[in-house]
């Protein structure tokens, strides 16, 4: 583990103010202007980085001001959607790129809270719509099914349970590749910006040469 750094008291403060404004207006952004996955992938990375620079105080202060930044910008739904799960993955990733634990460990860790985030936020944008989200997941993962089937020339309806398992296996698989892209993604800025992440895995490095 690297040594921690005595700063003056005042320094990271600002540093996590400015990390938090970062991570705030990338979000913003991003909401009203949606590039996919292009933004997002930088969500919880401002949040780890404070944690690599300093330590785990200035990583949750790095949250928990840009969660008041987007309450005030956006509203505490927005903000909450945030919190939940972006900035606690930062949070648990920074300790973990800290720790120099190995990527497999880290994207589990991440893919874990992405799922119970995703969860939580399909519960969220149900209560406020007042409609079951999770209805029209299942239907279309329901049509999913029964295309595949047709292409393998059943013509029968799906098994509920079936449809239930592709739509939270579809929800796993899309916070894997999330945190897959994360690391990526930290494993490049982070390494520039002297703070490096864990070391990537042997095939990363070889795919990338």
């Amino acid at each position: 583990m690297p040594p921690i750094r005595r700063p003056a008291p005042a320094l990271p403060m600002v540093e996590s103010a400015f990390l938090a404004s970062a991570t705030a207006l990338i979000f913003f952004i991003n909401f009203y202007f949606p590039l996919g996955p292009l933004l997002r992938m930088f969500f919880p990375i401002p949040i780890a980085l404070a944690y690599l620079r300093w330590d785990r105080r200035a990583a949750i202060m790095t949250m928990i001001v840009t969660f008041l930044l987007l309450t005030v910008l956006m509203g505490p739904t927005r903000s909450i959607q945030f919190l939940i799960p972006h900035g606690f993955i930062g949070l648990f990733l920074g300790a973990l790129w800290r720790r120099r634990s190995p990527w497999l460990a880290s994207i589990f860790t991440g893919t874990v809270l992405g799922t119970l985030g995703s969860i939580f936020q399909l519960y969220l944008v149900s209560l406020l719509l007042g409609e079951n989200v999770w209805i029209y997941l299942t239907s279309q993962a329901a049509k999913f099914v029964g295309w595949i089937m047709g292409l393998l020339g059943s013509l029968d309806e799906p098994q509920l349970l079936i449809v239930q398992i592709v739509t939270a296996g579809g929800i796993v698989f899309s916070s894997l590749m999330y945190m897959i892209l994360v690391h990526l993604v930290a494993w490049v800025l982070l390494e520039r910006l002297g703070n490096p992440i864990s070391p990537a895995p042997q095939w990363v490095e070889n795919l990338l040469d």
